[in-house]
């Protein structure tokens, strides 16, 4: 007589024997109990340090069904020692035996003695599986409701302190030393105009120095980092809860992303504010209108092409574009004359900027064109350009600190691994089980905390990475567009020559007031590196004789120590 085909399959989350459930007592039961049953055992699958979470993840798991799937060795059974080493997610259980007997391959699960070819085996396999996700997800919705509880007491909700604070038995305290980085964070996005961008900016050429710690190792200020501050209103003394959120990808089974909430619940804390919550509902106030830009009814062609590059001679902060409009006397438009100007923001010396001379852009947006093609034909520039353009592109210490993260994220895994191990290999019947579950669950909860931090930091540094590739590859296009500066420059239109302009121009100086022969162009701090005669520096500064008109120049390029200076003769003219 022909004896039953079958399959065995083991599956243990933890490489070591843990209440008997080793993937040898696994495999040894099951071939005992296919020998007692006159069974064949044509094919052994075992899934070592597999969670069974889901399918996802167990190859050899996927491997029997596509052979169950192909027929390949005509089995009729797969055996198992318990219902949880085939699965603990309800779904994915049921999901996977009717993919077996749609194939006419059933399920025996020795230690639960269900076997899915009778009809109360199939029943007893949807209830245990359903009752051991339903008891998981209740655990999960308690574990929530006592972090909401928590929140709403004012309590800080676990994972790491932001930056700011530092914890002690479970409080927020504030950190000094980083406490005052907040504060100017606030002061200068609410009381200038700088976005978060700028004052990222502004805190690094400052000499901010930005303490590393586990959830935060970049030792600059980004814009991202800002953000992260303006939006978080544990800095006015309160506790969110739910800000992001763990939801389901639809069209996906059992995976899930993280979503922020623009709507979220928040507690007063117990902790002390870092700044005001007046500060704060500024901050919010004005995160709401950044970005939003009105639209122009006239002159509809014109940009202010040094808008923002210009700075104040008095305060140092950007000048923008600003415009006198000239009406007929029925109010009828006629005419704009345009200029920038300071917007007196930054107080120097205690006291407000009172610089308030308007420049006419005409002069000034020709004055600098007439110094960038003057450079553009220096002899050697091409030649220099050309050698930049073919520059290596260094990413390694990124890559090192990429490295470093993602060698804590592989080891924070193996935690979550393990502890999601010692959650599978609990036993149902073990009087302390439900502590056990909750305690193992909270570890998980702060591991994944953790991973989540580590993830984004990686991501942070890769797009900082990519950045300086994408850089790069910019920095060539515009060092491309110098080489034909003096031919493409005056058909371009307004939009694109502001647009080039800010690619390759990072400030313009201009003096308090202009000298008799009209000069008010000090100096120009380019964004790449400007070459002339093989000496390579970023400023250049303008000096003009006062008995012409149109007169020799002098450029000296700014340098490294170990550069020599370099003159340069330009010729610009004024009217």
């Amino acid at each position: 007589m022909k004896k039953v085909r079958c399959y065995i399959y083991t599956r243990v989350s933890t490489t070591m024997q843990v209440d008997g459930y080793s993937l040898d007592a696994q495999r040894e039961k099951l071939q005992k109990y296919a020998e007692f049953q006159d069974m064949l055992v044509v094919g052994e699958y075992s899934d070592e340090g597999k969670s069974g979470k889901n399918i996802n993840g167990r190859p050899e798991f996927q491997q029997m069904l596509d052979d169950i799937k192909d027929g390949k060795d005509d089995v009729s059974f797969v055996l198992v020692f318990k219902l949880s080493r085939f699965g603990r997610n309800a779904a994915d259980v049921l999901s996977s035996l009717q993919f077996m007997q749609d194939y006419g391959v059933n399920l025996i699960c020795v230690e639960d003695s269900i076997d899915s070819s009778r009809d109360s085996g199939k029943l007893m396999i949807s209830v245990l599986s359903a009752v051991a996700e339903i008891e998981r997800e209740n655990i999960l919705v308690q574990t929530m409701a006592g972090r909401r509880q928590k929140a709403k007491e004012g309590k800080w909700n676990g994972g790491f302190a932001p930056y700011g604070y530092y914890l002690e038995k479970g409080e927020l305290k504030i950190a000094e030393d980083e406490a005052e980085v907040i504060r100017v964070i606030y002061d200068q996005f609410i009381h200038t105009n700088m976005g978060a961008a700028t004052v990222a900016k502004y805190l690094n050429q400052h000499g901010y120095k930005k303490k590393t710690r586990q959830n935060g190792s970049l030792e600059s200020f980004s814009a991202h980092f800002v953000k992260l501050v303006l939006d978080n209103p544990v800095y006015c003394g309160k506790i969110a809860y739910g800000r992001r959120k763990t939801e389901k990808i639809n069209g996906e089974r059992n995976q899930f992303h993280i979503v922020r909430q623009h709507e979220f619940p928040v507690y007063d804390g117990i902790h002390e504010a870092i700044i005001s919550e007046d500060d704060w509902m500024l901050a919010q106030a004005k995160r709401k209108k950044t970005g939003v830009k009105n639209d122009k009814i006239y002159s509809l062609e014109h940009q202010h092409l040094l808008s923002g590059l210009v700075c104040c001679p008095e305060c140092g902060r950007p000048m923008y574009g600003s415009v006198n409009r000239k009406r007929k006397k029925d109010g009828s438009f006629y005419r704009d004359y345009w200029y920038y100007a300071c917007k007196h923001r930054l107080a120097v010396d205690g006291h407000k900027c009172s610089y308030s001379k308007q420049i006419h852009q005409d002069k000034l947006n020709a004055a600098v064109e007439e110094i960038i093609k003057k450079i553009v034909r220096e002899p050697k520039f091409e030649e220099a350009i050309k050698a930049k353009i073919n520059a290596r592109i260094d990413t390694d210490e990124i890559d090192t600190e990429i490295a470093s993260l993602q060698k804590q994220l592989r080891q924070f895994i193996g935690a979550k691994d393990r502890i999601g191990r010692s959650i599978d290999t609990l036993d149902y019947l073990d009087p302390c089980y439900d502590n056990k579950y909750v305690d193992l669950q909270k570890r998980l909860d702060d591991i994944y905390i953790e991973i989540n931090t580590t993830e984004a930091e990686i991501a942070a540094l890769k797009e900082k990475a990519e950045n300086i590739r994408r850089n790069k590859i910019s920095e060539e296009k515009v060092y491309e567009f110098l080489l034909m500066f003096d031919i493409i420059y005056d058909k371009m239109t307004d939009v694109e020559k502001k647009e080039l302009l800010a690619s390759f121009i990072e400030r313009v100086d201009i003096l308090p007031e202009p000298k008799e022969n009209g000069q008010i162009l000090k100096s120009i701090t380019f964004r790449i590196p400007i070459v002339i005669d093989g000496d390579t520096g970023n400023q250049v500064s303008i000096s003009f004789p006062t008995e012409k008109v149109t007169v020799e120049t002098v450029a000296l390029l700014s340098r490294r120590k170990d550069e020599p200076r370099i003159q340069v003769a330009m010729t610009c003219k004024y009217d």
